[in-house]
């Protein structure tokens, strides 16, 4: 068992180093990144195409697309309008790391980019434990899933700095209770930011991309204070 948690806090070390060197690279260019995590389904990807439809414009995005066998996300997000858009197949592991994010950043033209967004892996649990050298974790439910989701997966949630709550526009069809779910989810982190959208209908959204510009801008001004 001893050799077992050694072996765990070498790797998550050594991840941490390299997050700390993907942060930094980041933070020198003035790019705001986040890394999204939720379960399968929750709607990562619908949300990402219709940021990426909303903003294109307006923001340069970059996205790494996290999958367990295919790259059907990011065809996905380039149909959308993603410009840099890059896969990453782990081939079976339940998680992204920083090693395999390091592999993946020269692919993108930094110079060229405002906000990085990595898709993590279908998972509440593993990617809970693994800093990709974002500025915040992003984590959605929706309302197919339970309200007691935060209490279920309490490090995610811990860990993360917002969470949207999607697919509102069916909810009278659902067990499930906003309010439940907000007292749930502040319960575990009292600073969470909290969104309530739906995809489909794009209800909600509309904050969302404000929230979104107004980070994009901080980190500029962060970089480049007057």
């Amino acid at each position: 068992m001893s050799k077992t948690i050694e072996m765990q806090k070498k790797v998550l070390s050594e991840n941490d180093r390299l997050a700390a060197d993907l942060r930094r690279a980041l933070q020198d260019k003035g790019i705001f990144s986040m890394n999204f995590v939720s379960s399968p389904g929750s709607g990562k990807t619908s949300l990402l195409e219709r940021t990426l439809q909303q903003l294109r414009d307006t923001w340069r995005i970059a996205l790494i697309a996290g999958d367990v066998q295919t790259e059907n996300d990011a065809q996905r997000l380039i149909a959308a309008g993603g410009q840099q858009v890059k896969p990453l197949v782990t081939g079976g592991s339940c998680h992204l790391d920083a090693r395999m994010i390091e592999r993946v950043i020269p692919e993108i033209d930094l110079d060229e980019t405002d906000m990085l967004i990595v898709e993590n892996v279908g998972n509440l649990v593993c990617p809970a434990g693994y800093d990709l050298g974002e500025d915040m974790k992003v984590v959605l439910i929706s309302v197919t899933e339970g309200d007691d989701k935060p209490l279920k997966y309490p490090a995610m949630f811990r860990r993360s700095s917002v969470m949207v709550i999607n697919k509102i526009d069916i909810l009278e069809w659902c067990d499930f209770d906003l309010e439940t779910v907000k007292k749930n989810a502040l319960q575990i982190n009292g600073d969470l930011t909290i969104f309530e959208v739906s995809c489909r209908t794009g209800e909600g959204l509309d904050k969302w991309y404000d929230w979104l510009g107004q980070q994009v801008r901080k980190k500029k001004a962060a970089l480049n204070p007057s």
